[in-house]
């Protein structure tokens, strides 16, 4: 995994006299906040708590001038609980003026039609101002799978059938006659009428097929740093190859998210990351059943099958060793030389930061949030980013 390298200078220079040249015509780095509504790890915590502290963090996004506010769908545990992420973004959109609004993601498998998630789109668009980005994604947890009703088996299949569908009917208009394996829908026209969702559409990939699946459908990739960054690397490449090849035209930058702490003091910047951090991986592992052998048998899972060998032969200290070296947190300087490292790995790419999570007090990821706003975010702007990646 990525090391963080706290040995690094703890001062407050801000870095990057190589990376802070622009040019005109250059791309300006898309800057975002993830949000996860956990309460795994908090005491007495509430669901309305979760709720209320997402939104404070959500209308702060949009006031320090974050580009994007993504938000998970997820279903029953205090791992993380948003049952549908286009109504939460709904209620974001009339607290908030030009933060845009994505489904980080909707799972696609979970929804048991795709003319509902496209008329959802399209509604949150209408109502945001033509905010909303639509992420798309398959979904991990056999716990939600088998509280759906749906075999894991299936999910690969009914995700690819369903994707085309849905980014169809918001750049016609209309969805039109299918009939599929998992999918019989007569010819339906989307009300409110959908503007294009055209560069507009996401979706995490964090295997080899959906990224893929991401390259064919034309969406921008969103991948969760917790692999070896030799493994991201030949995933975005992979990704970047494919998307050249569907689409004649060279892929948009990778996002990398990050669950992340980011503090003026050096010390607490650690002490909390070592803390939440690794406490927001051990939920990770207890949700996901990361080290178990079902996705051996999951077809599509093949490669979550692979990592779990892996991460057994590791031992589970390893794992959560590596993870939280993996991620960029710290200082602003640390946060930015990290950044910058992972950059000369794989090149550029757009950045999300998970700040609330694990048992975190609020005062702790309301401190990362603007921390990370006010003295990250304005010298990533400066840095001289392509707007395109080369295959």
């Amino acid at each position: 995994m990525l090391g963080h390298g706290l040995s690094a200078h703890r001062g407050q220079r801000l870095l990057p006299a190589l990376s802070r040249t622009t040019s005109l015509g250059r791309y300006r780095m898309n800057i975002g906040m993830e949000q996860i509504f956990q309460s795994w790890g908090y005491e007495n915590c509430s669901d309305e708590q979760v709720f209320n502290e997402e939104l404070k963090l959500a209308v702060q996004a949009d006031q320090l001038g974050l580009d994007e506010v993504w938000v998970v769908e997820h279903h029953f545990e205090d791992y993380s609980f948003c049952p549908d992420n286009f109504v939460y973004l709904s209620h974001v959109a009339a607290l908030t003026k030009q933060i845009k609004l994505a489904t980080g993601a909707v799972i696609v498998p979970w929804n048991a039609q795709p003319l509902r998630v496209a008329e959802k789109a399209a509604m949150l668009d209408q109502l945001s101002g033509g905010r909303a980005l639509l992420g798309l994604g398959r979904g991990l947890s056999r716990r939600e799978y088998d509280q759906f009703g749906i075999s894991m088996d299936e999910a690969r299949g009914r995700f690819d059938e369903a994707a085309p569908m849905i980014i169809n009917a918001l750049e016609t208009g209309v969805m039109e006659e299918h009939h599929g394996k998992y999918f019989d829908q007569p010819r339906a026209v989307i009300r409110p009428k959908p503007k294009s969702f055209k560069g507009r559409i996401k979706q995490v990939a964090m295997s080899p097929d959906s990224v893929e699946e991401a390259a064919q459908l034309g969406a921008q990739m969103m991948q969760f740093t917790y692999k070896s960054i030799e493994t991201h690397k030949a995933e975005i490449d992979a990704y970047s190859a494919s998307f050249l090849k569907h689409h004649g035209q060279a892929a948009p930058l990778p996002i990398m998210t990050d669950i992340t702490v980011c503090d003026t003091n050096a010390d607490r910047a650690a002490e909390h990351a070592h803390k939440y951090i690794r406490a927001y991986l051990l939920s990770v592992m207890h949700h996901y059943e990361m080290m178990g052998e079902h996705f051996n048998n999951a077809k599509g899972y093949e490669a979550y099958g692979d990592a779990a060998t892996a991460m057994n032969a590791m031992g589970l200290d390893a794992v959560a060793d590596g993870y939280v070296a993996g991620q960029v947190w710290g200082t602003p300087q640390q946060m930015l030389e990290g950044f910058e490292k992972r950059r000369r790995a794989i090149g550029d790419y757009d950045i999300l930061m998970i700040p609330r999570f694990a048992g975190m007090p609020f005062e702790v990821a309301e401190r990362t949030l603007k921390t990370f706003a006010e003295k990250v975010v304005p010298e990533l702007r400066s840095w001289n980013t392509a707007r395109t990646r080369a295959a």
